[in-house]
């Protein structure tokens, strides 16, 4: 199959590396002609990581094609990965443009993490092809997609496609800011920077408590399905009607921090402390391997 992914960032080059690693050809195009040309050196690492999930031996097994411009990019895909910054009007201009260029039925699928497929979709000529379609960070190694689209033969394609590549696929039943684990996120850092901000604990104590504590469990099982264990035998019904009063009490109790300059000084002092003097690569190179780790023990 040949894709396009237009944006050569950290996403563009995920989701290049996971195309590649399952054979796809893939056409890239980004305005900065540094960004095309350093996306053969971007992709080595993520494909020698997909190499340790199984994919493949760490070499591509599609082709990549850097393109001068967006039109070459898109004239043969069927499918378009967008990963440009989160900006309605730049975003809406790629499309006009894909569009222009692209077959008549290509799927446009955006990585937006925070905007929705509405404000997106406005102005296209055809935008029953056109999805929301976020990814976790990295994408390669984050299973997660979510989807959101108009057009149920659109979804049910964008479905398919990513699933093929072991991708674990939930679909909004209607468009929200933040999709469904931003949303989840933000509101779990929220209280985290809150805690801090109200002298609860420190920036490495919160972190190790969730690690520790529901982090761990939650990547085993969801916060839903958490809380039916927590009722017993009785299930979630008896933990609604034994300890629901307990929660709403707790979530009395939830701040909503403001990120005035004393916070953010307590957070970023916090955040060094944690990384004990190590760099952002060093931190993303044991993160990465940490989630293969995570990734191999859940298969098992």
């Amino acid at each position: 199959m040949q894709l396009a992914v237009l944006g050569c960032g950290l996403i563009g080059q995920s989701w290049t590396a996971l195309f590649l690693a399952r054979g796809h050809d893939v056409m890239i195009w980004d305005p900065s002609p540094e960004a095309r040309d350093g996306m053969a050196d971007g992709v080595v690492r993520p494909l020698q990581q997909l190499a340790e999930l199984g994919f493949g031996n760490g070499s591509a097994k599609g082709q990549l094609i850097p393109c001068d411009k967006l039109e070459d990019a898109v004239r043969g895909a069927e499918l378009v990965q967008e990963n440009a910054p989160e900006n309605v009007p730049l975003k809406q201009a790629l499309y006009a443009q894909v569009e222009a260029a692209a077959p008549s039925d290509t799927l446009i699928a955006s990585s937006t993490s925070s905007l929705v497929w509405s404000e997106l979709s406005e102005g296209m000529v055809h935008p029953e092809r056109f999805l929301t379609a976020h990814p976790f960070n990295p994408p390669h190694l984050m299973p997660l997609v979510e989807i959101y689209g108009r057009d149920n033969a659109t979804v049910a394609r964008a479905e398919a496609f990513y699933r093929d590549l072991d991708r674990q696929t939930v679909c909004l039943k209607r468009e929200a800011v933040g999709h469904i684990a931003n949303r989840l996120a933000s509101a779990l850092w929220r209280e985290a920077v809150n805690i801090v901000a109200e002298g609860i604990a420190d920036v490495p104590q919160v972190d190790a408590a969730l690690l520790n504590g529901p982090g761990l469990r939650w990547s085993v099982v969801g916060a839903h399905m958490a809380y039916h264990l927590g009722g017993g035998a009785g299930g979630i019904s008896h933990y609604l009607g034994h300890l629901g009063p307990s929660q709403e009490k707790r979530w009395s109790t939830l701040g909503s921090p403001n990120l005035t300059p004393e916070v953010c000084a307590l957070l970023v002092e916090g955040v060094m402390a944690e990384a004990g003097g190590k760099s952002i690569s060093q931190l993303e190179t044991d993160r990465d391997a940490r989630l293969i780790a995570a990734i191999n023990a859940r298969r098992s």
